[in-house]
């Protein structure tokens, strides 16, 4: 897979691309990201990308030039599907990650000031995408959040592909409690069944969990889930007390 991110600031975005699991899969290999400093296509002698607003108002635009021939050379004539991170743009989520993995490539561009010239986001950009409802100083953050959240998708990238499919909004739901040793913290035990090793009730209980957290926390997501009549019964039972996880676990064995 290949990702070209346009940017005012290619050394922000690639040292965080550089490090940790995106980096190590940079390096061998497995995904190609390419940052592209936009002042470099601009026509003017002081690289400048930016003017004032027809119409007045505060700070100001991007310039279409600079970002049209950034984007000619990137692309060198090919069609390729091209997204500019904007607080208008469609919220970006974990469907939309799916959807940007199936491509072999794409093309990210990082808005800046008050926005970018309409005229080229009509000419040259296929959709716009945000990551929620909040403005930032620039695409940039944004961009790196698009690119981790797809690149790590990407086979191998992860060592087991369960690394992301068990997590939080890959399956719809928000991802069960996790604990690790000590066994007790500050008198606060691990809860009984994922010491049984009893595997069947461990991924019942983790199933129960994210169902529970999902509709406490995201009651959007949890009503586009299609429960089983099993699972209807046993979340009514946690709801009425007669489900307790932690020492009583013992109910699970018995459904």
């Amino acid at each position: 897979m290949r990702i070209d991110i346009l940017t005012l600031f290619p050394q922000m975005v690639d040292g965080a691309l550089d490090e940790s699991i995106i980096g190590r899969a940079r390096r061998a290999g497995l995904i190609d990201i390419r940052c592209h400093h936009i002042r470099d296509y601009s026509p003017d002698r002081r690289r400048r990308t930016d003017d004032y607003p027809y119409g007045g108002g505060q700070g100001m635009i991007m310039q279409c030039e600079p970002l049209a021939r950034c984007l000619e050379d990137v692309t060198q004539g090919e069609t390729v599907h091209t997204i500019l991170l904007s607080p208008a743009g469609s919220v970006f989520d974990q469907q939309k990650a799916k959807e940007l993995l199936s491509r072999e490539r794409f093309i990210l561009i990082c808005g800046h000031y008050e926005g970018v010239d309409q005229r080229f986001i009509e000419e040259c950009v296929d959709e716009e995408l945000s990551i929620g409802d909040f403005v930032l100083t620039g695409g940039e953050l944004a961009a790196m959040a698009v690119t981790d959240a797809v690149c790590r998708m990407v086979p191998g990238v992860l060592a087991e592909q369960a690394g992301f499919e068990d997590e939080s909004h890959f399956s719809g739901l928000l991802e069960y409690p996790q604990y690790t040793r000590p066994e007790v913290w500050r008198e606060r035990p691990v809860p009984a069944v994922l010491l049984s090793g009893h595997h069947e009730n461990i991924a019942l209980w983790r199933r129960l969990q994210s169902l529970r957290r999902t509709r406490e926390r995201r009651p959007d997501l949890f009503e586009k889930i299609v429960l089983t009549e099993k699972e209807r019964s046993l979340l009514q039972q946690m709801d009425e007390g007669l489900a307790a996880f932690g020492p009583e676990d013992s109910f699970l064995s018995s459904v």
